[in-house]
């Protein structure tokens, strides 16, 4: 398995601050160990239970000293910029003094944990010092425990434990994309808006750089053999012997000669290697003469129009997008690329916004179609039943579907999506047996290709979101959470082959409330804003929405529960009858987090 951080510049820490009341001869002394020992207990916690996309156990680092004022808020400050800290998180068992102490760097995201005991006033100090963050502009997040524990104890209460993971885990994933690109390789697929590309999102929102290249860069590295031979023989190697090929779909007329199927794989293989170079370089590059095609982008996603310019005359991006979105290939166990079809950009970070958050690979799919319940009756005479019985969504597009996605992975005998380094040979294996690669649909592909086939088990709780950009307003979030469910096999294979079935099926039902968007499952499919959404494994629609609130991206609808909601404090400063409106009045009025 392979460990290794494939982006330029170090992986993002968590700084601790312990805060401290400042008061010498006898008051700060009493209270240095107990306060030091909260940092400790916190930072020990957070390295037990958070991990890097890499594997890597999330480092944090602790201010040499309690911080009382001023002087040592400045010290710690200036420690953290070395260390490479990009989450910030201040804890404190008693009162301080707040705006002496608190961390004043905008662009880092931060929260305070002020201990709920009665022996200090910790508590005082997390109310107070969030009112000075709200009246400078630098929004925090409050953590307060909702049961009085006794000074020094070093019990992190669950309510607490949540949400300081919940805190942190978005903080990283802001951390993690700033300063990393989106790599466009080629430009608008088919007039799909989310592939026109908006620097001022990725460069104001997200902290990142955008690059390009023109597909015309695959055929100069296809046609000078500008990748590495060896590894090429070797994953050909590895397709032939592990990647099914499913039946062909296309007429006599349409269907491609046994060698054209061969270059096919050939091509798509090495177009695999060229995406991947592109995006994180490959030393090897280097080695064969190609010094500056070996740095690569340091594009912690990207995506790939294909269609129509390169798929017209080329095999399509299916197999290249698939493998890489998975947490396998012929290397082995690894983590996951993030790669849209179609360079949908927004689709692309909204699959970022979740791999960050889990770890897990994701899915890219369209939200093809809703089935309504008398709709499967009358085509296939199936009633729809248990999570189904509303209806269920068609979820599917060409090629970049992840092969984790198929539910071949376990925990506890049941179906799930897990990072790299929990899957075993055993589970790719499965993952590679459950699906078939079948010819390309040359009524879309004209250039050939391959294309992944597989059906994704039911019974897995999911979540689906998508960025959309709004003239006037900026970019929103749209999360549902829900499940994936199993129809009968026949039932599947008739609304299946109403449209292409040589493409991955995820049939999905999202949780519904009987309000608003979610009132069942047709208005959530009717309310959705784009052809596109990205599926994590998991409910993490809480953790998107705390994401989405560290960027100033309001969230126009979820269906996640009100007490899960962990906002900046300020946010309730805007409203709190209606957390949806306070939401976008907040982000609207502080803005992008980088600009």
């Amino acid at each position: 398995m392979s460990s290794e951080n494939r982006y330029y510049g170090q992986l993002p820490k968590i700084g601790i601050r312990p805060a401290i009341d400042g008061r010498r001869k006898g008051v700060r002394e009493s209270l240095e160990e107990t306060t030091m020992n909260m940092a400790t207990n916190v930072a020990a916690f957070l390295s037990e239970n958070l991990r890097h996309y890499n594997g890597e156990p999330v480092e944090c680092v602790i201010a040499d000293t309690c911080i009382g004022g001023v002087a040592e808020a400045t010290q710690t400050a200036e420690k953290f910029a070395r260390e490479g800290v990009g989450v910030s998180l201040t804890v404190t068992p008693c009162w301080c003094y707040g705006s002496e102490t608190m961390d004043m760097d905008p662009a880092i995201p931060k929260a305070v944990w002020g201990f709920n005991g009665t022996n200090r006033p910790g508590a005082v100090y997390l109310a107070a010092v969030l009112a000075a963050h709200n009246q400078k502009g630098i929004p925090a997040f409050g953590i307060y425990g909702e049961d009085v524990q006794d000074i020094g104890d070093p019990t992190i209460p669950d309510d607490v434990q949540e949400k300081i993971l919940r805190f942190t885990k978005a903080g990283l994933a802001v951390a993690m994309m700033k300063g990393k690109s989106y790599l466009s390789m080629g430009s608008v697929s088919m007039g799909i808006a989310g592939s026109m590309v908006n620097e001022d999102f990725f460069q104001d929102y997200l902290g990142m750089r955008n690059e390009y290249i023109d597909m015309t860069e695959y055929v100069r590295r296809l046609n000078e053999e500008i990748y590495d031979k060896d590894e090429f023989n070797k994953a050909l190697k590895w397709v032939k012997e592990n990647c099914k090929e499913g039946p062909d779909n296309n007429g006599e007329g349409a269907k491609r000669t046994r060698e054209q199927l061969d270059q096919d794989w050939e091509v798509s293989v090495k177009m695999t290697l060229i995406a991947r170079d592109l995006m994180v370089g490959n030393p090897k590059l280097g080695e064969l003469g190609y010094e500056e095609e070996a740095f690569g982008h340091n594009a912690i996603a990207a995506g790939f129009q294909g269609q129509r310019q390169w798929t017209d005359h080329f095999p399509n991006g299916d197999f290249m997008e698939a493998i890489l979105n998975s947490s396998f290939d012929w290397n082995g166990i690894r983590a996951p690329y993030m790669v849209a079809t179609e360079n949908d950009s927004l689709n692309g970070v909204t699959m970022l916004f979740g791999h960050l958050l889990t770890n897990a690979a994701q899915l890219f799919a369209d939200v093809r179609t809703y089935w309504s319940p008398d709709a499967v009756k009358r085509v296939t005479g199936h009633t729809l039943s248990g999570k189904a019985e509303q209806g269920i969504i068609h979820l599917i597009n060409s090629g970049p579907a992840a092969l984790d996605g198929a539910g071949e992975q376990t925990k506890d005998g049941k179906p799930v999506m897990k990072p790299f380094w929990e899957v075993t040979d055993e589970e790719v294996n499965k993952s590679l047996d459950a699906t078939l690669w079948r010819p390309a649909s040359t009524e879309y592909f004209r250039g050939g290709g391959w294309s992944s086939d597989f059906l994704t088990k039911g019974n897995m709780p999911v979540t689906i979101a998508r960025i959309n950009l709004i003239k006037g307003l900026g970019p929103v979030l749209q999360i549902a959470e829900g499940y994936t469910v199993d129809v009968p096999e026949e039932v599947h294979e008739k609304l299946d082959n109403r449209t292409d079935p040589t493409w991955p099926t995820t049939w999905f039902v999202p949780n519904t409330t009987g309000e608003g968007a979610f009132r069942d499952v047709y208005t959530v499919m009717n309310s959705w804003g784009a052809n596109h959404c990205a599926m994590s494994y998991g409910h993490i629609g809480a953790d998107l929405i705390t994401l989405a609130s560290m960027l100033r991206i309001p969230v126009n609808m979820h269906n996640v529960s009100d007490e899960k909601l962990f906002r900046p404090s300020t946010w309730g400063m805007f409203g709190t009858k209606d957390p949806e409106g306070a939401d976008y009045r907040a982000c609207q009025n502080f803005g992008p987090l980088y600009r």
